[in-house]
């Protein structure tokens, strides 16, 4: 899969400090006192640079969790090169986690590193290094990117994200999962949601392909013709809204959140690792 333009938003408490053209999110409340600082849900980040030259321009993005449905997309700057559909079979299996659907709490946001992505067609791996450093992975886009198997045409499938982040974290907890219909059914959505609260609550980020356009919860369209990677970092409802970690954002604010079933339509004919 690949990536295109995009635009989106997001608001929400967190925390978050520029660390070597990185941003740490934490979940914790604080007030913007400057661009490497903290941000309150008042203030919301202006768009540094142009989307295509921001690989290492750090956003800061408030917390929260809701969401829309859409398509597909790539980097910042539109490409010829969108994000290919789904192939194969699901990648490795999952691991159970440590806590139970009925165990898990209503809400929760991970800790984690934001990037933009490199270039282009470097979604997968921006995405995957999001993930990665949710787990305390630090790893470079380059490194996920072999890991990936990215080339100038993007990253393949779930099934690729898949085997690198159970690679680079050293474990077996991510499985791929596919919506193969043009548009998800309830049981598609029911289990990306159960799926979301699983890998969250036991501290890992799900990284889903998506393809076309999508409404977040405030309004604003994310549109990816092509096809493109987001990390999902967080949820709330119990699993009905979603944080999302988009690393091509075309307001330049990086993190929005997003109903789950918009999400899952998002998916649909692509796939997601969880």
């Amino acid at each position: 899969m690949r990536r295109l333009p995009v635009a989106a938003a997001a608001a929400i408490l967190v925390a978050a400090a520029s660390v070597g053209g990185i941003t740490l999110y934490h979940s914790a409340t604080a007030v913007r006192t400057s661009d490497s600082q903290a941000w309150s849900a008042a203030s919301e980040p202006s768009r540094d640079g142009q989307p295509a030259q921001r690989s290492q321009q750090q956003q800061g993005a408030p917390d929260a969790a809701t969401g829309a449905k859409s398509g597909s997309g790539a980097g910042s700057t539109p490409s010829a090169a969108g994000n290919s559909s789904p192939k194969g079979t699901p990648g490795a299996t999952a691991t159970p986690g440590t806590a139970s659907a009925s165990a898990a709490p209503a809400a929760k946001t991970l800790s984690y590193q934001f990037q933009w992505q490199e270039n282009y067609y470097f979604c997968g791996p921006a995405a995957t290094r999001i993930a990665l450093s949710a787990q305390g992975a630090q790893q470079t886009q380059n490194r996920v990117a072999q890991s990936l198997r990215t080339t100038v045409n993007g990253t393949n499938s779930a099934d690729d994200t898949t085997r690198a982040l159970n690679e680079l974290t050293n474990s077996s907890f991510y499985k791929s999962h596919f919506i193969r219909t043009q548009a998800a059914s309830q049981a598609d959505v029911d289990q990306l949601r159960a799926d979301v609260v699983h890998a969250v609550s036991n501290g890992y980020a799900v990284v889903a392909n998506i393809a076309g356009t999508a409404t977040d919860n405030d309004g604003n369209a994310h549109s990816y013709p092509g096809g493109h990677f987001l990390t999902v970092v967080g949820y709330s409802d119990d699993g009905q809204n979603v944080t999302i970690a988009d690393p091509a954002d075309a307001r330049g604010v990086g993190r929005y959140t997003m109903a789950t079933t918009r999400l899952a339509h998002w998916v649909a004919l692509r796939g997601y690792s969880a």
